[in-house]
């Protein structure tokens, strides 16, 4: 879009760039900051248009992104071409992820890019690693408390692996995640340090106060993330005289981006990863990006400006690269962060389905799809040029919270109900099969968070530790059951490290110092590759999920209708067990695939009479895809046993 304002300061900083910057081939540089100036310089503006220092910061950012374009390799910037051409490459159905820490995958980051045959073995193309950037021993949060953004932590690697790692993904088409934490530093960072020591320039990245007075304002309206071990949201530091803020915990300091410097630095962070070959950027607690008092510093009009921003100097510079939205908030509030563009994702193109993962968990405790299905009713539609993460486990906690007005839809109370699915997940429950543990629990409220690894929810931990065949056989079932729903919802299925062969709770963590105060590291275990051989000999536990997850996985790639076009349409079936939807193809409607999901511990029917009034005809021949068997049928309905699912094509 041409605006004279914003257009005009763009020639003068165009002038005024640095020699060597001018003297480089911008071609498409320009082209794209031609185009995406004017919205550049809108948000800039809103942001930071009162500071004397405006365009000063203006000509800064603009350099940043010059000289970041290029530093930019010839064949990533092919990669940035070719996905411009195939905007919607990433809502194809070819992709699956799958999440993992260096060290609990493999040794270090040479080792994981020796043992890239796995993900193509499995069927996986897409791979989160999660935090390897430098951070302290002791003080780390699980690697997002960072002490310097472009340095990796020398216990996994360097630089250089990361770059031979990026290679080797590239090679076998393997799109590589990396986690850029955008909400704040750890206390050990250089930033920090110079802020402690009293430099007004680096006290100005943080918020730090000489009296409780601002901080106390704050509190008023703030939540607390961690009361259990970080309550508050301040921590006084004993060197600089001065109360920080820390939402997280008290190593952990919160970035000042009504500091336009902050935001430039941040930039350069992004941009520098994407020169080393990294395709999607999780940005992490993206929620809590802007801070302001009389609020609860979450989900603010500013945050998101902020990644609208972040997002338009990104594509001029690297428009190849993705971002994943990591904001665990409500349907309502998530939608959000793919943008304000009716079609176009202009924050973040993926975000995480915290609420299907919610939602399915539920299901599993109540052996029914009610409030699964009415909560996937209240979920927002996406942008069309967007799409959803969606998944089962993840290195974090599993919150329940759903909306309770879908809770009381349904005839639950919320709070019985929560305390209902705490006790179920922790084993607490009569008949429960799952052990996981509380997380955060609060005393006064009850609420609390679970962990726990996915096998081990699922009931597989108690069932192996009986011996017990048919316990292991309904875990593994569940196991299955979970995964169908996410692999052909919508989006990009994402598994977690070991849940393709069943690893359970590690305890171990209890002895770690390090670890001990966090039991997330419950469900963080490390493979064990001579016992991962294992999914390799038939009849064992190992060999049923790996290769049913690999054979579901090829049959997903196959499909068109799993790609993702809001081309999915939730049916009612008239049982509340049954979770049912409908994907087709816009381009090809007849290949119509019907997702049927039953959460039940007993065999349950799909009335042929309930679809027939959708107009599907379910007397009509049907095939299994993942069996490749026709349906059970009982009078006309089709028939689901305990805990399967269906892939239903006519044929």
């Amino acid at each position: 879009m041409y605006e004279q304002v914003s257009h005009s300061l763009l020639n003068a900083i165009l002038d005024d760039l640095k020699p060597e910057i001018r003297r480089q081939d911008l071609r498409h540089f320009y082209t794209r900051l031609g185009a995406n100036f004017y919205a550049i310089h809108s948000l800039f503006y809103t942001l930071y248009g009162d500071r004397p220092d405006f365009k000063r910061q203006m000509l800064r950012l603009v350099e940043a992104m010059a000289e970041a374009y290029i530093n930019r390799r010839p064949e990533l910037e092919a990669l940035d071409i070719a996905r411009e051409k195939d905007h919607n490459w990433f809502l194809s159905q070819q992709w699956v992820g799958m999440a993992l820490y260096t060290n609990g995958f493999a040794k270090n980051l040479r080792d994981l890019a020796d043992k890239t045959d796995y993900f193509q073995e499995l069927g996986v193309n897409m791979i989160h690693v999660m935090p390897i950037l430098k951070c302290p021993i002791g003080k780390s949060d699980g690697g997002y408390a960072v002490s310097d953004f472009r340095q990796i932590d020398e216990r996994v690697g360097d630089l250089a692996d990361l770059q031979h790692l990026a290679a080797e993904l590239r090679r076998r088409d393997i799109l590589l995640v990396l986690d850029i934490v955008m909400n704040h530093t750890s206390d050990e960072h250089h930033w920090a340090r110079l802020a402690s020591e009293g430099d007004p320039v680096y006290q100005d990245y943080y918020y730090m106060y000489e009296s409780r007075d601002i901080p106390d304002l704050f509190e008023r309206t703030m939540p607390e993330v961690f009361p259990e071990t970080s309550p508050g949201n301040f921590t006084w530091n004993e060197q600089a005289q001065k109360w920080v803020m820390t939402v997280f915990h008290g190593y952990q300091w919160d970035l000042n981006y009504s500091n336009p410097e902050v935001f430039i630095e941040m930039l350069g962070v992004v941009l520098f990863w994407a020169n080393n070959g990294v395709d999607i950027m999780r940005l992490d607690a993206v929620a809590f990006l802007w801070k302001e008092i009389g609020t609860d510093s979450q989900n603010q009009r500013n945050a998101h400006l902020l990644l609208q921003l972040m997002k338009d100097c990104c594509q001029a510079t690297a428009p190849g690269v993705l971002f994943i939205a990591e904001a665990i908030v409500a349907p309502v509030e998530v939608i959000k962060y793919f943008g304000e563009d009716a079609i176009i994702a202009k924050e973040c193109e993926i975000a995480y389905n915290a609420t299907l993962m919610s939602l399915l968990w539920d299901a599993v405790a109540t052996q029914n799809a009610r409030l699964l299905s009415q909560g996937l009713q209240s979920l927002p539609n996406k942008l069309d040029r967007a799409t959803w993460l969606n998944y089962l486990r993840c290195h974090d906690d599993i919150g329940f919270g759903f909306d309770d007005v879908d809770v009381r839809a349904v005839g639950y109370d919320p709070k019985a109900h929560r305390r209902f699915l705490l006790d179920f997940f922790c084993g607490q429950f009569e008949d429960s099969p799952s052990r996981g543990l509380p997380f955060m629990q609060n005393e006064a409220t009850g609420d609390a968070r679970i962990c726990g690894s996915l096998a081990s929810l699922a009931g597989l931990e108690k069932a192996v530790a009986e011996a017990d065949p048919k316990q292991i056989a309904t875990a593994i079932s569940r196991i299955l059951l979970l995964h169908s729903v996410i692999l052909s919802f919508g989006g990009i299925p994402l598994l977690y490290n070991g849940d393709a062969l069943g690893l359970l709770n590690d305890y171990g963590y209890r002895e770690d110092p390090a670890k001990a105060s966090d039991n997330r590291w419950v469900h963080r275990p490390s493979i064990d590759w001579q016992h991962a051989e294992t999914r390799h000999q038939a009849g064992t536990m190992e060999h049923r999920l790996f290769s049913s997850l690999r054979r579901m996985i090829a049959i997903r790639k196959s499909l068109v209708a799993f790609a993702d076009f809001n081309n999915r349409e939730l049916l009612a079936t008239g049982n509340d067990h049954l979770l049912c939807f409908l994907r087709a193809y816009p381009a090809r409607p007849s290949e119509q695939v019907l997702v049927v999901a039953n959460f039940h511990s007993t065999p349950e029917p799909l009335s042929a009479e309930a679809l027939c009034r959708r107009g599907l005809d379910l007397a009509a021949p049907q095939i299994d895809l993942f069996t490749g068997r026709r349906p059970l049928r009982r009078e006309g309905d089709i028939l689901l046993q305990s805990y399967q699912f269906y892939w239903l094509k006519q044929v």
